[in-house]
């Protein structure tokens, strides 16, 4: 199968410095590779409603919701790149999560099946000089991918406030030309270890 990269922009800012590193990340790739890129401030979707438990799951077949669904269905993998907010992805990033929840009990569509094996990555922008800080979204976007049966190449971490900031990391440029090379294993949770 061809390698398709979904890029899931979850800022709040065009051209922030979350972007700015996917997109140096993004070069590196063969000239083979698809790119699609979906902005979420410009692909805005309603809150979730959780209907788990209810039968009336219709799978989306146009607007914004139909897009990411098929983008993400399409893609080997996917990139979220969301900046640190509060210590963890965006409101857009989340609530894009939360629509898989959605996807996963919609008849027919398998959501969790043609996901198994894929790989999801992260890029992040944070405003702190120490890595940990961007924990908690690393574990939510490992565990996500844990829970889906995904692969996890892990979270391209840069740091930057202002716009542009991103630009003067010269450690995280660096480490965004071999990103996407590595291997990614097969995600697991904390507990499994």
């Amino acid at each position: 199968m061809t390698r398709r990269f979904l890029f899931v922009l979850g800022s709040a800012r065009a051209d922030g410095n979350t972007e700015l590193l996917a997109r140096r990340a993004a070069e590196q790739l063969p000239p083979d590779v698809e790119q699609q890129w979906i902005d979420l401030a410009e692909h805005p979707v309603p809150d979730f409603e959780d209907l788990r438990h209810d039968s009336d799951h219709v799978r989306p077949t146009e607007g914004n919701l139909a897009l990411l669904l098929d983008a993400t269905l399409a893609a080997t993998d996917i990139v979220i790149a969301s900046p640190l907010y509060w210590y963890s992805v965006s409101a857009q990033t989340k609530r894009y999560l939360d629509y898989w929840s959605g996807w996963l009990r919609t008849p027919g569509l398998g959501f969790k099946a043609t996901l198994a094996g894929r790989t999801l990555w992260g890029v992040t922008a944070l405003a702190h000089s120490q890595p940990e800080v961007a924990d908690p979204l690393v574990g939510t976007l490992s565990n996500s991918a844990a829970y889906m049966g995904m692969r996890f190449g892990g979270v391209l971490l840069g740091n930057g406030s202002k716009p542009g900031d991103v630009l003067n990391d010269t450690e995280a440029l660096a480490r965004a030309k071999t990103f996407f090379e590595q291997e990614a294993p097969l995600a697991r949770f904390v507990y499994e270890d």
